[in-house]
């Protein structure tokens, strides 16, 4: 692939664009696909505008167009990680194939499935009614984050006596991983403040932040929101509540 056919991702600093970068990272080592990236400004609503709306409809990051399928767009977080399992990973190191390893492919869309419908929208309520809504809504913090802390009981009982999520015996890194790690290394701002009962996903989340092309991953599209400490995120919050509501939380 040249340089003129990279891969072009639209993204912005949030799980949905960190998985789809973890993957194209992983892809980058492993055979050397090459991408590039255009970072949307949503605080200035960039999504929204008409020449990206043709390229999410929905007016929401992550997209990806890929030059070398002429121009082909992919909307949807998990799924332009399976276009790119489709087309780029062509030996299965981080997927399955659906003829030769057909419960193992059927595995990986349960577990990707279940983030996407699941964990994914939950978390995602959770954290805007703890983190940003102007005032404290007690019925909507404990439907969501109890939901939350449900949904990662899940996931902890799947990885009792497993590496990863899918695959034979302990499992092996793939997409299933890739698509769920980013909604759970984020647990504190969905009110999860830490992992001590969830002991096995604790364990998954740290195995799989050791791998270098994580870790570039996570810093895509901006390296200074991927560590962020506990103070820098507070000050984030308050900034983007102003943003949004032009008042601080009561």
């Amino acid at each position: 692939m040249s340089s003129s056919d990279s891969l072009l991702l639209y993204t912005a600093a949030s799980p949905n664009g960190y998985k789809t970068s973890i993957l194209l990272e992983e892809l980058k080592d492993a055979y050397s696909l090459q991408y590039t990236f255009r970072n949307i400004d949503i605080r200035n609503n960039e999504q929204k505008e008409p020449w990206f709306l043709k390229i999410n409809p929905n007016g929401r990051i992550p997209a990806l167009v890929d030059p070398s399928r002429d121009n082909f767009i992919v909307f949807e977080s998990a799924a332009i990680l399976l276009y790119l399992a489709q087309h780029y990973d062509k030996d299965n190191k981080f997927s399955y194939d659906p003829v030769t390893e057909p419960n193992s492919y059927s595995e990986q869309l349960q577990w990707i499935f279940f983030t996407h419908g699941g964990i994914g929208p939950m978390q995602g309520q959770a954290g805007h009614f703890y983190r940003f809504a102007p005032e404290n809504i007690p019925y909507a913090l404990d439907r969501y984050i109890n939901e939350v802390k449900r949904l990662y009981s899940v996931l902890n009982g799947r990885l009792d006596g497993r590496d990863y999520l899918v695959g034979p015996g302990k499992g092996r890194y793939g997409l299933a991983d890739m698509n769920v790690f980013p909604w759970v290394r984020a647990h504190r701002w969905a009110g999860v403040e830490n992992m001590d009962d969830y002991p096995n996903i604790q364990a998954w989340l740290n195995r799989i932040f050791e791998r270098p092309q994580v870790k570039k991953g996570l810093d895509v599209p901006d390296p200074t929101r991927a560590t962020m400490t506990k103070e820098e995120e507070e000050k984030l919050v308050e900034s983007v509540r102003e943003w949004m509501f032009g008042s601080k939380k009561q």
